[in-house]
């Protein structure tokens, strides 16, 4: 394992469409990295710039301290698994992850192997490790009973392991993973999740990994970097992200279901705070800073609930139960909250019920701008 160094990166592509800029990141040693944000924010092509696919326009990239700016892929010492499987259709399961390692393997020559019998010897003994490789990986991933299957006889999820098993053999500093789940059902993304979890702890790699989607984020990461048009917005654990975005779109991208928003004017009288808007007013509380006249609060579902008098007050417009819990839209002066409820609480309520909510827990302040104010 190794770590992975970006010092100012960033990537322009012809015609001045800058992709990604200024990425600062330090991944350590053993630390699962995961880069999530919406399509076309610069998480992929961050991740390819580190696996040498893209050239980068500026900046540098150094893995388990060489700087690879100018140096191949192949030479980088990484290992990527993609969305797509990319395995060989015609080659068993064994083959597929024994291939990468067949085709740089020093003792290559068949027709020398038949005329020296010590260079014969030395690509048995190479073969042999190579399976030995293969062997482990197959043993880790539960693919032992599948290696002389063909892929058109896998499911997705096996040729998903397979892929991964692939990478495992080579023993990368670094594995690289490009949304390698998306193209799985919602069940198989759950278990491999889970897998790659798993996984990560027992050979304690380092591991980057790119993903749109939040929720895998929060359960794989160690620390998740949030990017949005090229710019990282934050880097910081899951706990941190939750529960102290730094601005209102690490606020909304982070969290499911989505954060609400409730934003309005800034009311000043004397040291007190208070934000208004068309349907009701809250003070805010003591020591916080905000600029300029707009501001807004966030208010995490799950932190709402019903109160016999309390800031929101609106129409129940729709219900969805989820087993042990219950989401439920509210409309209220102009704004739509959505409340997480335990299902005890909810199974009484009706959509066109009138019902008021307040906040026991804690609510996020943002600036005018965006930006986090407490």
């Amino acid at each position: 394992m190794a770590e992975v160094i970006l010092q100012s990166v960033g990537k322009v592509y012809p015609g001045g469409v800058r992709a990604v800029q200024g990425v600062d990141l330090h991944v350590r040693h053993g630390e699962f990295i995961v880069l999530v944000g919406p399509s076309g924010c610069g998480k992929s092509t961050t991740l390819r710039m580190v696996a040498g696919l893209e050239e980068i326009s500026e900046g540098r990239i150094t893995i388990g301290g060489r700087v690879v700016n100018d140096i191949a892929p192949s030479d980088r010492d990484i290992a990527m698994v993609f969305q797509n499987y990319a395995l060989y259709p015609h080659m068993t399961v064994g083959r597929n992850m024994s291939f990468g390692l067949e085709r740089r393997r020093r003792h290559g020559s068949l027709l020398r192997a038949l005329l020296s019998p010590a260079y014969a010897a030395e690509r048995r003994a190479e073969t042999a490790r190579i399976q030995e490789r293969v062997d482990g990986a197959a043993d880790l991933l539960g693919l032992q009973p599948l290696l002389h299957r063909m892929p058109r006889e896998l499911s997705g999820g096996q040729r998903q392991r397979v892929a991964v098993g692939r990478a495992i053999v080579r023993d990368p500093a670094v594995f690289l993973f490009d949304e390698p789940l998306s193209n799985l059902d919602a069940k198989l993304r759950g278990e491999m999740r889970t897998e790659l979890r798993i996984l990560h702890r027992r050979l304690g790699a380092t591991m980057m990994y790119v993903t749109h989607d939040q929720e895998e984020a929060m359960g794989l990461a160690d620390r998740i970097v949030v990017m949005k048009d090229g710019i990282v917005q934050q880097v910081g654990s899951p706990t941190e992200l939750y529960e102290r975005p730094v601005n209102r779109f690490v606020a909304g991208f982070i969290g499911t279901p989505t954060m609400n928003i409730v934003e309005g004017d800034v009311e000043r009288d004397g040291g007190v705070l208070a934000l208004r808007w068309a349907g009701g007013r809250i003070t805010l509380p003591a020591g916080i800073a905000v600029t300029g006249t707009r501001a807004s609060i966030g208010i995490r579902p799950d932190t709402l609930a019903p109160v016999a008098d309390g800031p929101f007050r609106g129409t129940v417009q729709s219900i969805e139960f989820l087993g042990d819990r219950a989401d439920v839209l509210v409309a209220s002066s102009g704004v739509r909250l959505n409340a997480r409820l335990p299902t005890e609480r909810a199974r009484g309520l009706r959509e066109g019920d009138t019902i008021a909510l307040g906040m026991p827990g804690v609510a996020h302040v943002f600036d005018g701008d965006g930006r986090r104010a407490g």
